[in-house]
């Protein structure tokens, strides 16, 4: 391991001072904050509960509906005819949130999904997932094939909007913070096009015919600096809930509050706990984006070693005050086999520091390392008889 090269890291930061993360307290009974800049979960209460998602599962209709758009299986310009048999289940104050469509009614993917994220449209989450796959049911099999792959081990979905459905329908906080982190990754043009509307006019009011504007219902728009989603949640079953993000100089935050007793109570829990993790806690820089930080060792390669660089400016999140000591190593599972891609996550920084929680930032191959020819494999399998 080159030392001087970690060395460095650990001299710049480490100051002789104790640290605790700070003290944050909520009503809510489910709640967790991680930091996407830096990897580091700040708080976590109840973070693994299943429990009843409500609209908050409209963020994983929303994910598939922009996946099917990005491999062409889905327009934002194409039409979807409203069924009447839709229109009819999703229609008045028993089904919930609605966007107001009309039977027979034609619209567009882009307006089905402002309908979904800014209007949280029950209606409009069926009529999306019919028109893109045949059924709701189809749809919601993608969902769950997509929950999979996300790593979202202890969500399920049962339908497209988050409608109670006896317990088939289940996430925990941990899954909608990674549900929504991997939209904002993923999808950042998208996300941005149609997360942090503040309203969104659609349908028509009975009688005068006058046109129908919602308001977004993110308690963070408005409110917090740099909010931009994601999506808020109400059920009799569920409480009040809300998985929300902001971005405030270079820092981007994600939370999620769940189980709350009123609408007003998600307002001012939501945004004290925004504001929390954006004062209570810094981003302390530890290298520049392609810096080399390490290397580790190749097997079977046209080289024995490959260089570890930073994919992107690397950082930590640490408690407002002086800069506790930290502990800082590289970990791979290695030697690492040929070939490797430049560029391809291989390793970890693995940062610690007593009181704080563990911190994990990707390291990547700085080169391409080829596969080892006949006689490098040969002389490598010679080696391997004598345990060298």
């Amino acid at each position: 391991m080159k030392k001087s090269v970690l060395a460095l890291l650990l001299a710049s930061l480490a100051v002789p001072t104790s640290a605790a993360a700070p003290p944050f307290d909520t009503p809510a009974p489910v709640a967790f904050m991680q930091d996407l800049s830096t990897g580091a979960i700040l708080f976590a209460r109840d973070a693994d509960r299943r429990m009843p998602p409500a609209s908050m599962a409209k963020m994983m209709t929303v994910y598939v509906a922009f996946e099917m758009i990005k491999h062409g299986d889905l327009k934002l310009d194409q039409k979807i005819t409203v069924r009447p048999e839709t229109w009819k289940k999703w229609h008045g104050p028993a089904a919930g949130s609605t966007m107001f469509l009309s039977p027979n009614e034609q619209v567009s993917v882009a307006d089905l999904l402002y309908g979904i994220i800014t209007l949280s449209g029950n209606d409009a989450c069926v009529v999306l997932a019919e028109g893109a796959s045949g059924t709701e049911e189809a749809f919601v099999a993608q969902m769950n094939a997509t929950a999979r792959r996300l790593s979202l081990t202890n969500s399920h979905f049962g339908n497209t909007n988050g409608w109670p459905d006896g317990g088939v329908t289940y996430v925990t906080a941990r899954d909608l913070a990674k549900l929504a982190a991997a939209t904002i990754k993923d999808y950042p043009v998208f996300y941005k096009r149609f997360y942090s509307r503040p309203d969104f006019t659609w349908g028509k009011t009975l009688g005068d015919g006058q046109a129908i504007t919602q308001a977004n219902r993110d308690p963070l728009l408005g409110r917090v600096a740099g909010a931009d989603g994601l999506k808020t949640g109400h059920t009799d079953e569920a409480g009040y809930g809300f998985t929300g993000s902001a971005e405030q100089g270079g820092r981007r935050l994600v939370m999620v509050v769940a189980g709350l007793t009123s609408f007003n109570q998600r307002i001012e829990e939501s945004v004290r706990f925004m504001e929390w993790g954006f004062r209570a806690w810094k981003s302390k820089k530890l290298a520049a984006k392609g810096r080399k930080i390490e290397t580790a060792e190749v097997q079977l390669g046209a080289t024995n070693k490959v260089g570890l660089v930073a994919p992107s400016d690397l950082a930590v999140a640490l408690p407002g005050g002086p800069t506790p000591p930290l502990d800082i190593k590289v970990v791979y599972n290695g030697p690492i086999k040929a070939p490797i891609k430049a560029g391809q996550h291989i390793a970890d920084l693995v940062v610690t520091s007593p009181g704080l929680p563990v911190q994990t930032l990707p390291l990547v191959a700085e080169t391409d390392v080829a596969p080892a020819g006949f006689f490098g494999r040969a002389w490598a399998g010679f080696w391997s008889l004598f345990g060298m």
